[in-house]
Formats: C-alpha cells, structure tokens, sequence
C-alpha cells in the first residue's frame, strides 16, 4: 500500500507524480520565455537594420544640403560676374536672389536631414511595444 501524507491525504506516488508535473510546466515555460526573447532579438535587429538605412538616408540629405550650399557660393560668385557685364540688371541684386534661393534650399536640405537623425526616430518602437505587450502577457498568466 503507498505511503499517505496526514496533511493533504495523497500517496507519495501522487505527491511525486505533481512534482514532475509542476517541473515540466516550468520548463515549457521557460522554454516559452526562450522563444520569445529570440524572436523580440531578430525584431530588434531588424528594426535597427531599417533605422540605421533610415540614419543614412538622412546624412545623405545633409551632404546634399552642403553640397547645394557650396553650388550657392560658386553661383553667387558667377552671377556677380556675369551680372556686371550685362546691362539688364544691377550686379548686385541678380547675385543676391540667385545666391537667396540656393541657400534657402540647402538650409531645408540641412535641417530636414537633421530632424531626421534625432535620437528618437531610430529608437527601436516596434520592439519596444512588443516587449511591453509580452510583459504584460506573461503577467497575467502567472
């Protein structure tokens, strides 16, 4: 006959038989728990994968801002030049709206590629929204 504990009234066999069951409910669980921090790992890698795509598109636009912005210089000096040999315009102000309009496009240039590489808009949201939602999972089924 199995031995029965006095307190819960179960045999040792049951006793020991809810142990391992208990013990494997904990490895399928953290097994669980395994997997999902794999998967929010390669989210992330690939969230930052796409921002630092993103990163570089945005220093691309800010070399191009520089780039237009040294255009504006040598068409400010060409068009001082070409301006005083013509006869249609003042020198003076033909330089200055060529060399205006050029500016203003590379300082849009500049501070739209810098918006863009402001810390927040590489932060990973996606994975952090993930982590968040499974926390709250795992929460509520303990």
């Amino acid at each position: 006959m199995a031995n029965t504990d006095p307190q819960t009234g179960q045999s040792s066999q049951t006793t020991r038989r809810n142990l391992r069951d208990t013990g494997g409910l904990l490895s399928d669980a953290l097994h669980q728990v395994v997997a999902l921090l794999r998967g929010e790992m390669d989210l992330f890698r690939a969230e930052m994968d796409q921002n630092v795509k993103h990163a570089g598109a945005a220093i691309g636009m800010i070399v191009a801002g520089i780039v237009i912005m040294l255009v504006a210089l040598n068409v400010l000096a060409s068009a001082l030049v070409a301006a005083i040999t013509e006869l249609g315009l003042e020198p003076g102000w033909s330089a200055l709206i060529v060399g205006v309009v050029f500016a203003v496009i590379a300082a849009i240039l500049a501070m739209k590629g810098t918006n863009d590489l402001k810390l927040t808009s590489l932060a990973p949201t996606r994975t952090t929204k993930n982590v968040e939602r499974d926390s709250e999972t795992v929460k509520k089924a303990l």
